[in-house]
């Protein structure tokens, strides 16, 4: 009896904090926005006074996994069902332009926190391309040098954001992108949007964080209400459990994985600033490559991104699929071990 008065009380203690933490981080792990603009963005957009609420029918009506999920992230496990790693993929697009000439174009799926072969083995398969499109919500002409720490614009990681974003690294014994991925290369073009002009998107499609925030709120209510799990219990959960570092692994990369459901948290008036302007302004830098005789390009986006991107090249550019593989970005086992 005193243990269960315990464990409530210190659920109850984590439940906002660990809500919030997984909203960061699945953002952040998802879509890119990058830690080192945010508190700019919360900053521009704090005089709002209005949010926009979503109401847990509307939740449950508009969070059904979308088709094609599993083509970008998934969740790999072994002959028993347990899970195994969390991976994400490499998906190739060929498409001819009017000169007849083929290009092809990569999609490169990623979440910010991973294991440091990962990243090391991305940046081998960067070098195979005439330009290496990134996200990040930077000024022009930000500088991300080794290590993580970017020169130039606003991009030192020092908000609430970051302490969360830390904390989960810290939990999961992962490693941050931003530190491993080399972004000095020749090939690394910047393809997103400055800080100044996400807020303004956000701003003019009736977006905010706070508004993010209660959707949110509703969707894990709407989730509790059909019968789905409870994030933040089952973090909190895992935080008490023998092999916390994989058991935390686990529940994140599930919620994680399933964030593609509940997109519709980041919809505004038109489409989503996270998700489809974004996406718009990448597309535009990758015509510009295409347009200068750019035959081999990737694009290292969140893995959120790219439903909407693999839309895009089907539709704008007429492109196809002509190939996949994937990386393991998680592993959500011990090696040699089961459990």
């Amino acid at each position: 009896m005193r243990f269960r008065k315990s464990f409530q009380e210190r659920n109850s203690e984590l439940t906002l904090p660990l809500m919030l933490g997984l909203l960061i981080s699945a953002i952040t792990s998802l879509t890119g926005v990058s830690v080192s603009c945010a508190q700019d963005v919360a900053e521009v957009l704090a005089q709002e006074n209005e949010t926009q609420v979503i109401t847990e029918t509307e939740v449950a009506s508009k969070t059904q996994p979308r088709r094609g999920a599993e083509h970008f992230m998934r969740i790999r496990k072994d002959r028993e069902g347990r899970p195994v790693s969390l991976d994400t993929s490499i998906t190739r697009y060929e498409l001819t332009t009017e000169d007849g000439k083929t290009v092809h174009v990569d999609l490169i799926g990623a979440v910010h926190i991973g294991e440091k072969e990962y990243y090391q083995q991305l940046n081998k398969e960067f070098e195979k391309y005439d330009s290496m499109l990134y996200e990040l919500v930077a000024p022009e002409g930000t500088v991300i040098p080794k290590g993580g720490r970017a020169q130039g614009g606003s991009a030192s990681i020092t908000s609430p954001v970051a302490a969360i974003q830390k904390g989960m690294q810290s939990l999961t014994e992962l490693e941050f992108q931003l530190h491993h991925i080399d972004y000095t290369k020749d090939n690394f073009v910047h393809a997103d949007m400055s800080p100044e002009e996400f807020a303004r998107s956000m701003k003019d499609n009736g977006e905010s964080v706070s508004g993010y925030i209660l959707k949110a709120i509703g969707q894990s209510m709407a989730m509790q209400q059909g019968g789905g799990k409870d994030p933040t219990l089952s973090l909190a959960l895992a935080m008490f459990s023998k092999n916390k570092v994989f058991k935390i692994r686990r529940t994140l990369a599930e919620q994680i994985h399933n964030m593609d459901s509940g997109m519709i948290i980041f919809e505004g008036k038109q489409g989503s600033t996270i998700i489809d302007h974004r996406n718009a302004k990448c597309m535009k830098v990758l015509r510009q490559k295409i347009a200068a005789g750019e035959s081999s390009i990737g694009i290292f986006y969140g893995a959120g991104h790219l439903m909407d991107m693999e839309r895009r090249l089907f539709s704008d550019f007429k492109a196809t699929r002509a190939g996949q593989h994937w990386l393991t970005a998680w592993k959500l086992t011990k090696d040699k071990q089961k459990k």
